[in-house]
């Protein structure tokens, strides 16, 4: 199933995507799709019985805006250094470990919201990533197997970043990651078991329309089932969790001088082969 929220930013309701790509209006299942709705099967069950008997009202796209479609997000875990080519590009040695650092909750927009260019920033970069959303509680896990048993689903995530705030200026990653409007997420959530195999995923990424980054999971260092585990020996995963997984090469930070940083005007575009697609404008904050 393709899970959604639309409508205007902190009012969003639930909604769902068929297969004929006409907009289903959730509302009167559901309040919400959130962490509590990804734990409880018999609620998705109900969802998915309602889309496949045609019950389910349809919903006016026009001029609708489309909002994350994961609510009330309890946490961001994110990777760093996940992919083979990015690491080279970047001249980085492989990690023996997932290097993890978080976002907060609160820089979560929507696909086609304003991304905010920070004062005084210089570097602000991109980065297309499979974001994986946590359906069970995971904790202590003892294999990859069990990781991807307990993930909901997945969407695409755009991890933008300050790269003077997380690398030049002391301290940890975490400042240059963390300003506001720095994880659009959407459109949809993708459910596990309609996406297939998560190390088969193409991801593409382009600013004003030339092409940056075009990858694919496949070069993921530690794949989705093990990032999974790996995190769960760390911490308490919930549902509703979100991990990002980390961006393949084509970023800004690894291309020749003058690196092409993002500023005001320009227009980012990204996608995840049955993932959907994200568009959004920069602007100074």
């Amino acid at each position: 199933m393709k899970l959604l929220r639309v409508g205007t930013a902190g009012a969003e309701r639930p909604a769902l995507l068929d297969a004929d790509a006409t907009l289903r209006d959730l509302s009167g299942l559901v309040d919400d799709i959130d962490g509590a709705l990804l734990a409880d099967a018999a609620a998705l069950g109900r969802i998915r019985a309602a889309a496949e008997a045609g019950e389910l009202p349809a919903l006016d796209a026009t001029g609708l805006r489309i909002g994350p479609p994961l609510g009330r997000i309890g946490k961001i875990v994110c990777i760093g250094l996940n992919y083979h080519d990015h690491a080279r590009e970047t001249g980085a040695e492989p990690p023996a470990e997932p290097v993890i650092f978080f976002k907060a909750a609160d820089t979560v927009v929507g696909p086609y919201d304003t991304v905010l260019v920070p004062r005084g920033s210089v570097k602000t970069d991109w980065e297309v990533e499979l974001a994986v959303v946590i359906g069970r509680t995971a904790r202590y896990l003892e294999s990859a197997e069990e990781g991807l048993a307990h993930v909901a689903g997945y969407a695409v995530a755009h991890d933008v970043s300050e790269r003077e705030f997380q690398i030049e200026r002391g301290g940890t990653w975490d400042k240059g990651k963390n300003c506001e409007t720095f994880n659009p997420l959407g459109p949809w959530l993708v459910t596990a078991d309609e996406v297939g195999d998560p190390q088969e995923l193409s991801l593409r990424l382009w600013v004003n329309g030339e092409l940056k980054q075009d990858g694919t999971t496949a070069e993921q260092i530690f794949p989705v089932g093990e990032v999974v585990r790996y995190v769960s020996r760390f911490m308490t995963l919930y549902p509703g969790d979100v991990i990002n997984t980390g961006t393949p090469a084509g970023v800004a930070l690894g291309a020749p001088e003058p690196k092409p940083f993002l500023r005001a005007g320009d227009v980012v575009e990204l996608e995840i082969a049955g993932l959907g697609r994200q568009r959004q404008e920069f602007k100074d904050a």
